[in-house]
């Protein structure tokens, strides 16, 4: 079978998501493609994704390959950097029998990833994850020492204008499941009013459901003019030694920006930022707390997360995963036994009412006409 279509290509699958059309072949070099990826490009509806690189390379289970398979989006996998690099925006592309042919040229063949081979993958994943893990961890602790000035309070944290003292803070960073936790957790934001931090993406994430973000913050790479526009303030994340490259675009943009030179991530330093303001507690939506979220990020430790957690933990509410708690949908029985509830109190109202008691006398005697006398006395009505 004959598959043709316009390709879009990019070595980094967030900014191809955003020229993504539907119909268009997803043309990627993404090694062990990620969850929140694979959401972003199942949103896009491309007809078939061909990544470079090994979707599941064997370090860790990662899922995005199961999520593609499971919307029915082919996945051509491992086709190499010699074919990714012949293709261009906008070339027609056809792969027959995994093989691709540019103009009628050949110019690479892939692995059709099917739902057995990706589950088998996945499996031989197991094998390698305790020493990945192992790894994991010495990173993790390496790192910690180099940045223990952010759990010893030795970082600089610069002033802002948004004023968090007394009030709850909710940080959204576009991860994992990232919307069903915020529709779940929707009552909370309009009972609390939290003050909303977007990281990068999140911020746009705030902004598709209603809300106008009062901080975003960030390297500015995957964040939308429009939401940079929209917001009350942006502190901009800078490398250690000051450099801050997202600080440019914010300055084309015609935007002021507060600096925060640290180590870690982004959503780091926005509950660092909340919890040094004096934040009465904070809330983290779509956040990466386990090393799974790392390995999805690329990143060989989470020593800055770790520290971070640590400090702020007194103050901290993780609500990644809150959706699967509202999961049960309500049964008929549930309305029910409300309706029946709620009944009670007329009953007893109505029973003490002499309008009532009179009106019930009335549907004695009609009760009388129009059944037998013995019914009626059967069933102890009259």
């Amino acid at each position: 079978m004959l598959t043709t279509s316009i390709a879009r290509i990019d070595k980094r699958t967030k900014e191809l998501v955003n020229r993504l059309n539907s119909g268009e072949i997803a043309v990627i070099n993404h090694k062990d493609l990620d969850e929140v990826a694979a959401n972003s490009l199942v949103m896009c509806k491309p007809r078939m994704v061909i990544n470079a690189a090994e979707s599941i390379s064997g370090r860790y289970p990662n899922l995005g390959p199961e999520i593609l398979e499971k919307a029915g989006i082919p996945i051509l996998d491992h086709v190499g950097e010699e074919a990714f690099d012949k293709i261009n925006e906008g070339d027609l592309l056809g792969i027959k029998d995994n093989e691709i042919y540019l103009n009628d040229q050949w110019i690479g063949k892939g692995t059709l990833l099917t739902r057995e081979l990706i589950k088998k993958r996945l499996e031989e994943t197991n094998e390698n994850f305790e020493n990945e893990l192992d790894k994991f961890i010495e990173n993790t602790l390496e790192y910690a020492k180099k940045e223990k000035d952010i759990l010893l309070g030795n970082l600089k944290i610069p002033k802002v204008k948004t004023k968090f003292k007394e009030r709850h803070t909710l940080v959204v960073v576009r991860g994992q499941n990232y919307k069903e936790d915020l529709h779940a957790i929707r009552s909370y934001i309009e009972e609390f009013n939290p003050i909303l931090i977007g990281v990068d993406g999140g911020g746009d994430a705030l902004l598709e459901f209603g809300y106008v973000p009062d901080m975003i913050v960030g390297d500015m790479d995957s964040v939308s003019d429009e939401c940079l526009k929209a917001c009350k303030e942006i502190v901009v994340h800078a490398y250690t030694n000051g450099k801050a490259p997202g600080l440019q675009r914010v300055t084309e943009l015609g935007l002021d920006a507060v600096v925060f030179p640290a180590p870690g991530t982004s959503e780091d330093i926005a509950m660092l930022l909340a919890f040094e303001n004096q934040t009465e507690l904070i809330v983290a939506v779509g956040s990466h707390s386990n090393m799974i979220d790392f390995l999805d990020k690329g990143r060989r430790g989470m020593a800055s997360t770790f520290l971070v957690r640590l400090k702020v933990g007194s103050k901290l509410i993780d609500a990644k995963g809150v959706n699967k708690l509202y999961r049960e949908s309500v049964k008929i029985k549930h309305f029910v036994g409300l309706a029946f509830g709620a009944m009670i109190p007329v009953f007893i109202v109505a029973a003490l009412s002499p309008a009532v008691q009179q009106l019930f006398k009335l549907l004695i005697i009609k009760l009388k006409f129009v059944f037998p006398m013995e019914f009626l006395g059967r069933y102890h009505i009259w």
